[in-house]
């Protein structure tokens, strides 16, 4: 466990990083993606920081908030509902319109439900789009914009970070359907949780192998002990410290181990305190039979069919 002083400590050193960081919040008027904006702007100077989701008056109070708490902030609510990629889309080309770069893209969006498939007019379930799809089109749409922040001229402003908060434990110990990955005829709320899980982590890690100088981190949900302020601090902790390294960084001491059992191959499984979950057996055979190829494949498809296509998949 990475005890607390130590996480306020790297916390606090983002204050010597270059002005301007640029970070996306997508589901962050609430919960975890709201700890976490709030202790990245307590932590940095003069962020630019975005704020996805759906509740326009929470987000004005929150922007309110933020605002007192560091005045030197720049920030914006995009109100968007991002079970569409359509509206992903959107969303994206708003902040590509006025950034030319980002330094971290932190996703918690989500919701509860008990509720059987829940199919959006694109033709994906909607909490699975939430989970996976979504996330992994924000990510697919801003990596030029994480690329530009990565290789900034300025070695203090050269962070780049995507985190995924879903818990990475699920797809460590069961195996998807690959057969039905989009989960279309064999559809419950375990599949989901379990695709959602096994996807993420492949995604988190083959983004992480096609762009060595980005960092991927699949992150698992704080439990109900853990305060509102320690949960965001430990998350934002996971998302700048240097022990999570992109694959190409060099001299990084005490550099973590990747998802795929090798040091600092720039894909990470973290625990809520800190810690790195190890690859599984079931990751490995997986691995082994192409599994990160075969998901991100699918993903592409499911892009091109809906965003490019504009059909119903």
């Amino acid at each position: 466990m990475v005890s607390l002083s130590e996480v306020r400590s790297q916390n606090a050193s983002l204050k010597s990083l270059a002005p301007g960081l640029v970070a996306i919040f997508v589901g962050g008027t609430s919960g975890i993606g709201l700890y976490t904006a709030r202790e990245f702007v307590r932590n940095t100077n003069a962020p630019h920081v975005y704020l996805v989701g759906r509740n326009q008056t929470e987000a004005t109070r929150i922007i309110a908030e933020l605002q007192e708490l560091n005045p030197s902030s720049q920030l914006e609510f995009i109100k968007s509902d991002v079970s569409l990629l359509k509206n992903v889309d959107q969303a994206c080309n708003q902040i590509k319109a006025k950034e030319s770069k980002v330094n971290l893209l932190f996703m918690t969006v989500g919701y509860l439900t008990m509720k059987g498939r829940d199919e959006t007019e694109e033709g994906l379930d909607r909490k699975f789009a939430l989970h996976y799809y979504s996330r992994m089109r924000f990510a697919h749409n801003l990596t030029p914009l994480l690329h530009s922040a990565a290789n900034d001229t300025d070695p203090k402003s050269r962070l780049a970070r995507v985190v995924s908060v879903l818990d990475p434990q699920v797809g460590l110990k069961l195996l998807p359907n690959f057969a039905d990955l989009s989960l279309k005829t064999t559809f419950s709320l375990k599949n989901c949780a379990t695709h959602a899980s096994a996807m993420n982590n492949f995604a988190v890690e083959h983004l992480a192998a096609e762009n060595p100088d980005v960092s991927g981190l699949a992150f698992l949900l704080k439990p109900l002990s853990v305060g509102n302020q320690e949960s965001g601090g430990r998350h934002l902790f996971a998302a700048t410290a240097p022990r999570f390294a992109p694959r190409k960084a060099s001299n990084v001491e005490n550099v973590a181990t990747g998802s795929d059992g090798k040091s600092g191959s720039g894909g990470y499984m973290l625990s809520w305190n800190g810690e790195v979950f190890g690859s599984s057996k079931n990751m490995d055979d997986m691995r082994k039979d192409g599994a990160a190829g075969k998901i991100w494949g699918h993903t592409k498809e499911v892009f091109k069919k809906i965003c490019e296509d504009k059909e119903k998949y």
